[in-house]
């Protein structure tokens, strides 16, 4: 089994940071986006949209899409749950995951990709308009997750979960999508204090 990592990029961050949480090693092999060799040869064999992270087992079956990959770990090794627990906390789990994903992951990429002068070579065309349009939603959602942080420690309710992880990654790469914090969102910032305070969050 074997890990092919992007290294600080969100979506292969995101599984780095479950593994830690899992206690689960497996062997990365480093890719460096930069030099455009998550479009080699090698790597577009494995996955033709020649995205990270990539997961191969033993048997050569390949694995992407970041939380197919955790949910695949999951199975394996339940506990510490990320996933939730019981039909509710799993329903509650996965439903902030995919609002963290679509509302803030998303928008916050998309400024990235289509601002960012490192990103000119990735998207073509880039559109700054779409860039700049996508600021304002991440900045929205954030607001609601103020206010909902404001009565639980956690995005999904009392445990930390994969819905933490997504918005931890999403969080951090506001800086170099050029978003700002806004001042105020006290419940947004003691939670991501608390998060980034884990030992996995330097995965």
């Amino acid at each position: 089994m074997k890990l092919f990592d992007g290294g600080k990029a969100p979506n292969p961050r995101r599984v780095r940071v479950y593994l830690a949480e899992k206690g689960i090693a497996v062997p990365l092999v480093p890719v460096d986006m930069g030099q455009f060799e998550h479009k080699s040869e090698a790597l577009s064999e494995r996955n033709p949209l020649r995205q990270l992270p990539v997961l191969e087992l033993d048997d050569g079956t390949v694995l992407t899409e970041s939380i197919a990959i955790c949910r695949y770990f999951e199975e394996l090794h339940p506990d510490p749950p990320l996933f939730g627990e019981g039909p509710l906390g799993k329903a509650l789990v996965e439903m902030w995951q995919r609002r963290v994903e679509l509302n803030f992951l998303f928008p916050v990429a998309q400024a990235f990709r289509h601002l960012h002068p490192a990103m000119r070579e990735w998207e073509v065309p880039q559109v700054a308009e779409w860039g700049e349009a996508n600021k304002p939603r991440a900045l929205a959602f954030l607001r609601h997750l103020d206010r909902e942080l404001a009565g639980r420690p956690f995005i999904a309710g009392d445990g930390f979960s994969v819905a933490d992880i997504t918005a931890l990654v999403a969080a951090d790469f506001m800086k170099p999508a050029r978003i700002a914090v806004p001042d105020g969102l006290e419940s947004f910032k003691a939670w991501h204090a608390r998060v980034s305070a884990r030992p996995s969050a330097r995965a």
